[in-house]
């Protein structure tokens, strides 16, 4: 199974869930990503042919990289495993710094309607301090493989990835 692995905001391809997902064997794909560079239509677009390009069968989305994740799976109707999504990057991104244009993640984040719970695994962190809640995240993704680390924060070192992983797939 090739996993398609996006990286959050600042974050590296080779992060927690890209060593996690290669540790229990799987073929993936993480490409580096400069969020500040790229404007969010481009990083989709890249991300899309990345897809196609290499016949991914599952996503993995890491902070921002989960937004990007989550958008894909509503388009694609694809599975996807979600650490610590930042669903709502207009909110956020500017607390981290970045500059750039945030309307198209509004844009962007109407499609989410689409997403499909039965294709949907996640795992956060309960004591997150980049993203202060996740209510949403919890009302809009809450299934059997929903999961809160009482004392996970936001890096995906903290949560018990390659256990969470191990028990999904």
């Amino acid at each position: 199974m090739k996993i398609l692995n996006i990286h959050g905001y600042k974050g590296s391809s080779e992060n927690s869930a890209c060593s996690a997902l290669k540790n229990l064997g799987f073929e993936v794909i993480s490409p580096e990503i400069n969020y500040d560079s790229l404007a969010p239509e481009k990083v989709y677009e890249n991300l899309c042919s990345i897809i196609s390009e290499n016949e991914i069968s599952m996503i993995c989305g890491t902070s921002l990289g989960g937004f990007y994740g989550t958008v894909l799976s509503a388009e694609l109707d694809m599975p996807i495993i979600l650490v610590n999504p930042c669903l709502m990057p207009f909110v956020y991104l500017p607390r981290l710094g970045f500059t750039g244009d945030i309307m198209p993640y509004i844009k962007m984040f109407g499609k989410i309607s689409n997403l499909k719970k039965h294709n949907i695994s996640a795992i956060i962190g309960g004591q997150d301090e980049i993203i202060d809640s996740h209510d949403f995240t919890k009302n809009l993704l809450e299934n059997s493989r929903f999961r809160i680390i009482p004392n996970g924060k936001h890096s995906g070192a903290t949560l018990q990835l390659e256990s969470y992983f191990r028990e999904i797939l």
